[in-house]
């Protein structure tokens, strides 16, 4: 059911944590056409901060998502920022009850899961949307349209890479939610499900048909650790001063990453007399990255082929000095290079006049200083104007279309771990 173009479309936050908070926060800037009215979140400390921000009462303050949808539909969508494993859980009973949802990526953590979430969504008629936001960032949806207009005929090729840098890798892929596969997803999938997703869109659709993958845990293993390291950086370490993975050069001096770093003390006052304390006690950002209990990947390579006989290659590479995104597509009248972070892209032609080998030119792009290069907020609009029943959007991330990427993500991993070539079907 299309939502009343005269009133902002309502929703409720489900877990609010820093993604969903950062979504809901479009509703600030633009009341007129996003209301948020509600949040369920075990937490209380979270929930009383999301009634201060958004200003609703107690009333629609719920522990969980079963809470929320035992009281039927209050609010025309949900902002779903569970963790991974709670994503499915937490969607389907609301889904059930007729919200419409923008959900935080990755869509699950199994591609059982990802197949019952679409059934659901189906069988139901609900818009789902998946946060992949990168879609959404003038970077990434201008060369889709340079595509789409044609300028460099079919894709043949896609290779792209993300390398993320030393401090990221170590907040959330070391010390972090995100470091090991009994709590959640692969690091591909938590990290890359963009980039794979990025993949199959400027494919237009057409199906990945196998997949394969290498990658290992290689750099942060205890027997990597150097001498003088201790088990946490400010308590025992002879090398803190020195070591680029410091606690408290990370958190503290270079001031990073605090959403992540201080979620354990978010309660207290935040001062660095709290933080130095957290370091050197419970705080597992607080231990030295060489002796943490992560066991997901640091490196990953994945290999695609697609229907149409295209390929395509994403590399993931942790630890790296600069963090960036680049994409290398060639198709069969161009080619387009580019480096997100630069905030432009190369366009190239073949040009056999004398003298002469390529043309170029230059593509200026926007680009915010957020992680997902001003996608995010774009996301919320598209998905507010895809509820009042405007046309889709190019970038638009409704389920049925962000799939293949998560399937090429599961196969990709399954192919690394068994060491073979995995067929995709949809």
């Amino acid at each position: 059911m299309l939502a009343n173009k005269s009133k902002p479309i309502t929703a409720i936050i489900v877990g609010a944590g820093h993604r969903s908070i950062c979504y809901a926060k479009y509703s600030l800037k633009h009341p007129d056409e996003l209301k948020i009215v509600g949040v369920a979140d075990p937490n209380e400390y979270r929930r009383q901060q999301a009634m201060d921000l958004f200003g609703f009462g107690k009333d629609m303050c719920f522990e969980s998502a079963d809470d929320l949808a035992a009281k039927g539909k209050l609010a025309d969508a949900i902002i779903n920022g569970t963790m991974d494993l709670q994503h499915v859980p937490t969607a389907i009973p609301l889904l059930e009850v007729g919200y419409d949802m923008l959900l935080e990526k990755p869509i699950a953590t199994s591609e059982a899961e990802v197949r019952q979430l679409y059934a659901v969504a189906q069988k139901c008629g609900n818009t789902v949307m998946i946060c992949h936001v990168l879609r959404y960032a003038p970077f990434y949806s201008e060369i889709r349209k340079r595509i789409a207009s044609g300028e460099v005929g079919d894709i043949i090729s896609v290779m792209t890479e993300e390398n993320v840098s030393y401090h990221h890798v170590a907040t959330a892929f070391v010390r972090g939610k995100w470091n090991r596969l009994d709590t959640g997803s692969t690091m591909l999938m938590s990290k890359c499900c963009h980039d794979l997703d990025l993949i199959t869109w400027m494919k237009s659709g057409i199906a990945p048909k196998a997949v394969s993958s290498f990658g290992s845990l290689m750099q942060f293993r205890l027997e990597n650790a150097p001498e003088g390291s201790g088990e946490r950086c400010l308590v025992d370490c002879k090398i803190e001063k020195d070591c680029p993975y410091s606690a408290k050069k990370n958190y503290i001096e270079q001031g990073i990453w605090g959403f992540y770093a201080w979620q354990s003390i978010e309660d207290q006052e935040q001062t660095e007399e709290n933080w130095l304390k957290s370091l050197a006690t419970d705080n597992p950002h607080g231990r030295c990255v060489w002796r943490c209990d992560n066991d997901v990947v640091d490196h990953q390579t994945v290999a695609v082929e697609f229907a149409d006989g295209a390929t395509a290659s994403h590399n993931m590479i942790g630890g790296t000095s600069r963090p960036c995104r680049t994409i290398h597509l060639i198709g069969t009248k161009g080619e387009i290079y580019g480096v997100q972070e630069d905030g432009y892209f190369i366009l190239r032609h073949p040009d056999a006049r004398k003298g002469h080998e390529w043309s170029e030119k230059k593509i200026e792009t926007n680009v915010s200083n957020d992680m997902h290069g001003g996608g995010d907020l774009l996301l919320v609009a598209d998905f507010v104007r895809t509820l009042l029943g405007e046309p889709r959007s190019i970038s638009c991330t409704c389920l049925e279309d962000s799939i293949y990427g998560h399937l090429i993500g599961f196969g990709a991993d399954q192919a690394r771990v068994e060491r073979r070539v995995m067929d995709i079907v949809k």
